[in-house]
């Protein structure tokens, strides 16, 4: 299929376009036939031998709520263990009720050469947000948003294959950008969200997860409202950043 030199530009743009969308519209639900249209759509993502090594969650509905629900109960108790002094982490320690139970090396720092690009981002969004940087208490309720979804009516699960490694998330990164991008396109929001991968577990009390699978993230799906948070840009690379030098 070819197009034209204005089309090419008009993908361009579009593709420019998409934000994360951190505020939705509760109580509008995304229609099912238009959910299995996206999903339709990021299937035509290249993979790996053709292997398609993922599996996706899709809880909507009472189902939705009641992990949310199981998540903010967790987010809680961490937030407060962490903030409680000597005591509140010994007794997180002990119950443990609300420390990751998977992706445990997502709480690591991030190495010296990544690190300046997430703290630009986490400075900018908090701005736009009115959280002050040494404010932890706003902080901590800005990202227990995380596990409501951001109030999306949709919250896709992303399981990979274990066998197949760092190849098995490239091809769900593959598959979640054609998602997102045609949700995009039908007028929807999406936020990818490594937050909710820390609690396998709940997860897989509500869905029959195969044993060979492992949580890679989660996908907030929905309508975006006309929240200042939706219409944040976050800073973007310039290709020479990317791109290594000859010897």
């Amino acid at each position: 299929m070819k197009i034209s030199k204005d089309e090419a530009k008009w993908v361009s743009e579009f593709i420019g376009s998409r934000r994360s969308t951190r505020d939705f519209i509760k109580g509008k639900p995304v229609p099912q036939e238009l959910l299995d249209q996206i999903l339709h759509d990021s299937l035509t993502a290249p993979s790996w031998s053709n292997t398609r090594p993922f599996k996706i969650a899709i809880a909507t509905g009472e189902v939705r709520n009641k992990i949310s629900a199981e998540f903010l109960n967790r987010w809680k108790a961490l937030s407060k263990g962490r903030n409680a002094g000597f005591f509140g982490k010994a007794k997180l320690a002990i119950t443990r009720y609300g420390l990751p139970t998977s992706n445990i090396k997502m709480s690591k720092p991030y190495v010296k050469e990544l690190k300046p690009r997430a703290v630009r981002i986490g400075k900018e969004l908090y701005e736009v947000l009115g959280v002050a940087r040494g404010d932890r208490t706003a902080r901590d309720a800005e990202w227990a948003k995380n596990y409501e979804f951001f109030g999306a009516p949709v919250e896709l699960f992303i399981y990979i294959h274990k066998s197949l490694g760092i190849w098995s998330a490239s091809d769900a990164g593959l598959m979640m950008e054609n998602l997102m991008l045609s949700a995009h396109a039908h007028g929807l929001g999406t936020c990818a969200q490594g937050a909710v991968g820390i609690w396998d577990d709940v997860v897989r009390k509500e869905f029959d997860v195969p044993k060979d699978y492992r949580l890679l993230c989660g996908l907030a799906i929905g309508y975006p409202t006309d929240a200042p948070v939706n219409a944040f840009k976050a800073h973007r690379l310039a290709v020479d950043e990317i791109t290594l030098k000859r010897k």
